[in-house]
């Protein structure tokens, strides 16, 4: 079943001020570049300028990214004093439970922690909870593991923000709780010996929007300059700090550009076994490892075993010392990956039939059920049905008479604040303002979707509910060469943030009819004065009776490369397209 997206407004980013593309230019060379050779070409310091980069010292930071750019761990408010309390459990030989969650930020945030714990003599146990069984955040089952081990401290990653009871266990328990998280805080904090967030109200570093893995590096460095250890091994892990950053959609702006930036090179030439194993089953290894395929084919596989089995596995893979243990997770990891894309099928597909009986004038916010959902799935499934709908959406999984919720959101909505407004109504609920999750009672659901509908249609307009396609630069096909799309390199990586730059031609001309790819695509090719283009859209396949040869197009793209059996063509992603001067 196929479903045209709702149709968008083009959006031009403002034009800078006259002259400061120009400066740019004349004053600015590619990241290691040598004197003599090309300056970093104009059509690109316009992108620079357009984005709010208009000096020549903020663009040789944003080109030039380093760990030089990174705030000192400690300015993170509780850092210090947890990383002093983690020396002290290392010197001591204290156990120490590293408690992460199940998907990819949580599983490589608690890789990271106890490889360099360990690498420090610490006495180290890492666990994830079971998703299914024991649900999200630090609970009764991380409080009954730690007590199991002995632990004296307890090192959550990627949870533990709202986790209050399990903090009051745990100290009435006598063990200390150190919290590692990015989550959004709720009006309370639990009661912790340290709580690491940058999200915290009066937590004084500058930027907010690490994933958990880049708060677990700045803790596992500091921890290893009290105890005077090797910085290169907290360095060296920064692949896992790049892959948990992407696949967790944090902004790919300030230290996580930096992040990102110098840990895809590491993962390129990656010394950890699992991640080798990992790429070799995802069919990356000798290609180019961009943001786009961390994300969309690296991240899905280890983020299977968190949706489908157990997270813990991840770890075990990422910690791997021997070949055949890697091979064997990542093969598991492949496996369960294709089972996981044959239940967003068929999710997805249930999804959007029951959609289509809905009245969308009056349902502005979508809440879907059923007991046949797996709930490790139903994220990635509500993130489609977004997509598809231009309507926030919450998924919910019922299993023994509980719901389990997944949801993502549109920009214009905030969907942390719309769950806490329907609060009374819900076990408990996280997450940020794009993508949060819930517990409820199945009775409550119908009055949940009420409420939360009617939450959407008071914050929300009509002009809300139409998608925006923000556009970059125009650029005409003709001039969108090889060189010019290696010159768009030097402004990756792209992700939320910092998008791919998204190009109009004008009066684009088909060299021939379309034709449907894939489930959802579309790919035609676009005449150019070099030749034809292949144009190829993902998800425009219910509009490829809308493109007719001989009719002239005004065509959204971001350029890319395709690579197919050893050959390398350059294509247009299409965005979107309309009739030429609609």
């Amino acid at each position: 079943m196929s479903h045209a997206r709702p149709a968008a407004r083009w959006e031009r980013v403002p034009a800078a001020p006259d002259g400061v593309a120009e400066a740019l230019a004349a004053a600015l060379r590619p990241d290691g570049s040598r004197p003599g050779q090309s300056p970093v070409p104009p059509a690109i310091c316009r992108l620079l300028a357009a984005r709010g980069i208009v000096t020549v010292e903020e663009a040789k930071r944003f080109l030039r990214p380093s760990l030089e750019q990174v705030e000192a761990p400690e300015t993170v408010a509780d850092l210090a004093r947890a990383a002093d309390r983690l020396a002290e459990a290392v010197r001591a030989r204290e156990p120490i439970l590293v408690h992460g969650d199940y998907d990819v930020d949580g599983i490589c945030s608690t890789t990271l922690m106890t490889r360099a714990l360990r690498r420090l003599g610490g006495v180290v146990t890492p666990f994830i909870p079971d998703r299914v069984k024991d649900g999200y955040d630090l609970g009764p089952a991380g409080v009954a593991r730690a007590q199991e081990i002995g632990a004296r401290v307890v090192l959550t990653c990627d949870c533990g923000t709202t986790a209050l009871a399990p903090a009051r266990a745990l100290r009435a328990a006598g063990i200390d709780l150190i919290i590692s998280d990015h989550h959004l805080p709720g009006p309370e904090l639990p009661e912790a010996y340290a709580l690491i967030n940058p999200r915290r109200a009066d937590c004084p570093s500058g930027d907010k929007d690490l994933a958990a893995v880049g708060v677990a590096y700045k803790l596992a460095l500091a921890v290893t300059r009290r105890l005077g250890g090797d910085e290169g091994v907290v360095h060296e892990m920064l692949d896992l700090v790049a892959l948990a950053t992407i696949a967790d959609v944090a902004p790919l702006r300030g230290e996580n550009r930096v992040f990102v930036r110098l840990g895809l090179k590491r993962l390129a030439d990656t010394r950890n076994l699992g991640l080798k194993s990992l790429i070799r089953a995802a069919r990356l290894d000798g290609k180019p490892l961009t943001a786009g395929r961390v994300g969309f084919t690296l991240a899905p596989r280890l983020n299977a075993l968190g949706r489908l089995r157990l997270a813990i596995r991840g770890v075990e893979l990422l910690l791997a010392e021997d070949e055949a243990t890697a091979n064997a997770i990542a093969r598991e990891c492949e496996e369960l990956n294709e089972q996981r894309q044959a239940l967003d099928r068929g999710y997805l597909d249930e999804a959007m039939r029951r959609i289509d009986r809905l009245d969308l004038d009056a349902t502005w916010g979508l809440v879907l059920d059923s007991a046949d959902w797996h709930p490790g799935v139903i994220g990635i499934v509500a993130s489609r049905v977004v997509e598809r709908t231009g309507r926030p959406a919450m998924m919910i999984a019922v299993q023994d008479g509980v719901g389990k919720g997944s949801g993502r959101s549109i920009s214009a909505f905030d969907l942390h604040a719309a769950l806490a407004a329907c609060g009374d109504l819900l076990v408990k609920h996280g997450g940020h303002r794009a993508a949060a999750g819930l517990t409820i009672e199945a009775g409550r659901i119908p009055a949940f979707a009420e409420r939360f509908n009617a939450v959407a249609r008071e914050r929300l307009t009509a002009d809300d509910l139409v998608p925006r396609l923000r556009t970059d630069l125009e650029l005409p096909l003709d001039e969108a060469d090889e060189a010019f799309e290696r010159a768009l390199r030097h402004l990756e990586p792209f992700g939320v943030g910092n998008p791919g730059p998204v190009l109009v031609a004008r009066g684009v001309r088909l060299a021939g009819a379309p034709r449907r790819i894939g489930t959802d695509g579309v790919k035609v090719a676009l005449a150019t004065a070099r030749g034809p283009i292949d144009g190829v859209g993902w998800g425009l396949a219910a509009r490829a009776a809308d493109l007719r040869p001989g009719t002239a197009y005004d065509v959204a793209y971001k350029l890319d490369v395709n690579e197919y059996q050893g050959a390398r063509t350059l294509q247009a992603v299409l965005q979107d397209f309309r009739p030429a001067g609609a």
